[in-house]
């Protein structure tokens, strides 16, 4: 069962890679300007997060948004949120398990929960 999870999830990253998606123009520009991106967005983009979330809606995984809702912007839900991008898990959003990111570096993985937490409104 575990592995028909997999093979979903690998799945719809590959499809997903192909999505003409213009969301980078969509979140970072206001009123004919550029906003600077975070060093959390610069992060995601760079790595395989954009596979399973979308900024406001449910792909594989959640929401960057509902994650902000579900978790307050404090160091102890920083560390917790960076150990998950780190090992990776389930169970807690369903069934389909998030990909560990084993070389990623703590502060990395921090910054990156620091960006999703403070997006909360």
């Amino acid at each position: 069962m575990k592995f028909t999870y997999l093979l979903l999830g690998v799945a719809m990253i590959t499809l997903s890679s192909f999505e003409n998606d213009n969301s980078k123009e969509k979140y970072t520009k206001k009123s004919n300007t550029v906003e600077q991106q975070s060093e959390g967005e610069k992060l995601i983009s760079r790595m395989d997060c954009v596979g399973c979330h979308k900024l406001d809606k449910k792909l594989i995984g959640p929401s960057y948004l509902d994650i902000a809702k579900k978790y307050d912007l404090n160091d102890k839900n920083i560390n917790y949120l960076s150990a998950k991008i780190i090992k990776g898990g389930s169970g807690v959003w369903g069934n389909i398990p998030m990909a560990a990111h084993s070389t990623l570096k703590k502060e990395d993985a921090k910054t990156i929960a620091k960006y999703i937490l403070s997006l909360k409104k």
